[in-house]
């Protein structure tokens, strides 16, 4: 299997690039948040690599950090995700997002990848739950540019997980609530409001 890669950037088209690498052009697939941070063509890049053979073809699949290559491999073994959709899911959120959205339970969030409907939702969370928990205690790396939950709705599930909250309780909270431009102490606020009331 080949594992890493390194070597000149020939040629970028999203979602992939061709490698070369001591004379030899690898084509390789990467999410986007792995696409993003590429240099230009031209430029030298070292990825991580996981090769998916087929019987019609061997696709190879390149990240930058070792993090988002545990979570592509970890999303192969669920049933109905396939490489493809793998990617999607590192392409919309980062390795460390993708955790929490399962911890949470959150499938509102899940839902708004391409390709992923309810019903896969609710697989990734249920079978992603026991192989992320052997994930987490590695140290998590920077992931890719679109954060869910993001910034502030993020803080205000931790606060709420910290006063003793269940993540499924928080998720429903948090979920019926618009956060859209709220601080996080007011969303906390109205997540507590709905407790008393």
């Amino acid at each position: 299997m080949i594992g890493s890669l390194k070597g000149t950037i020939l040629e970028k088209q999203a979602p992939g690039l061709l490698l070369e690498c001591h004379g030899v052009g690898y084509e390789v697939e990467t999410p986007m948040s792995t696409f993003l941070e590429l240099p230009p063509v031209g430029g030298e890049v070292s990825l991580l690599t996981h090769l998916v053979v087929r019987e019609d073809n061997h696709t190879l699949y390149g990240f930058t950090t070792a993090d988002e290559k545990q979570l592509f491999r970890s999303l192969l073994k669920v049933s109905g995700v396939g490489a493809k959709m793998a990617l999607a899911v590192l392409s919309a959120m980062s390795a460390g997002d993708f955790r929490r959205c399962i911890e949470y339970e959150d499938s509102a969030t899940l839902t708004k990848i391409p390709g992923v409907g309810k019903k896969t939702a609710e697989r990734l969370i249920i079978e992603m739950r026991d192989r992320l928990s052997v994930l987490s205690s590695q140290p998590a790396k920077a992931g890719g540019k679109v954060v869910a939950p993001a910034g502030a709705r993020q803080e205000a599930c931790d606060a709420l997980i910290a006063l003793g909250y269940r993540p499924a309780e928080v998720n429903k909270l948090v979920g019926k609530l618009d956060t859209d431009g709220k601080s996080a102490e007011e969303i906390i606020r109205s997540a507590l409001k709905q407790v008393a009331g």
